[in-house]
């Protein structure tokens, strides 16, 4: 049976992702809660207490109990991918974006699990294969503090993978690097990527995974990943709650004409 101050604490977080309760303001004070029938002293403090902890509110004397300026995380387009950041280090690319957002985190805050599935069409196209060919799916839930942020789902070649802690079943990341230091090791070492993204209403399951608010759409995601020869190492679909993400890319500005001009 769920206590008390967990369901209070869930019906004041969905008004908080909802708008009832925006940046700054301030929720009410617990003896007005009390008085509303919405638990004793001890419920409602409780509840504020795992508001706080999942980041949502923050608590002061004198000021109360206030819900947070939450600005979306930076969701980086080439840095995150920087080889030093997970070949030389252990910052993958989830946290890559909270590094650079001044955010911190858990490596616990991305779970995994695996599984060898039938490919949907997208990876069964991007990796070249017959419809209706096996891969490595390797599903993710990211979530900073209680708040998922987004999931995402890597489709890998059975030949690439197998045998490497990336098909692993053990839940939780796939070691230091991540997925990208697992495929160098393997002699997969990727060099350049396709980025697709587009918006879209979110399904009843998402929303319930993501934990959206009523009529939050998602942001799709569809990454190809190469090595230097064009090999398809990984394809992934990964499905962003639209409001904590702020995408940012920064990139040369091409000139085809100099290119023409100057050929390698």
């Amino acid at each position: 049976m769920t206590p008390k101050w967990r369901e209070l604490a869930d019906k004041l977080a969905e008004q908080i992702k909802a708008g009832e309760y925006g940046p700054g303001e301030r929720l009410p004070h617990i003896r007005e809660l009390v008085d509303a029938g919405e638990g004793s002293k001890s419920t409602v403090h409780a509840a504020y207490k795992a508001l706080e902890a999942e980041g949502l509110v923050t608590s002061s004397r004198g000021h109360g109990t206030v819900v947070r300026q939450r600005v979306p995380l930076k969701r980086l387009g080439i840095d995150r991918y920087d080889k030093a950041k997970w070949r030389d280090g252990d910052e993958v690319a989830f946290i890559a974006d909270r590094v650079a957002s001044g955010r911190a985190y858990r490596r616990n805050e991305q779970t995994q699990t695996v599984s060898l599935v039938e490919a949907p069409l997208a990876a069964s196209e991007a990796h070249g294969l017959p419809a209706g060919a096996e891969v490595y799916a390797r599903a993710r839930l990211v979530k900073e503090g209680q708040q998922p942020t987004h999931c995402l789902t890597s489709y890998y070649r059975a030949e690439h993978v197998e045998g490497t802690r990336l098909v692993d079943p053990t839940p939780g990341p796939a070691g230091r690097g991540g997925g990208f230091r697992v495929l160098y090791d393997a002699g997969y070492e990727i060099d350049h990527m396709k980025e697709q993204i587009f918006a879209r209403t979110a399904t009843a399951d998402e929303s319930k995974l993501l934990q959206l608010p009523p009529g939050e759409p998602v942001v799709e995601l569809h990454r190809t990943t190469y090595t230097a020869d064009g090999t398809v190492v990984e394809f992934a679909i990964g499905v962003h709650a639209a409001s904590r993400f702020a995408w940012e890319y920064k990139f040369q500005v091409p000139d085809s004409a100099t290119d023409k001009e100057n050929p390698q």
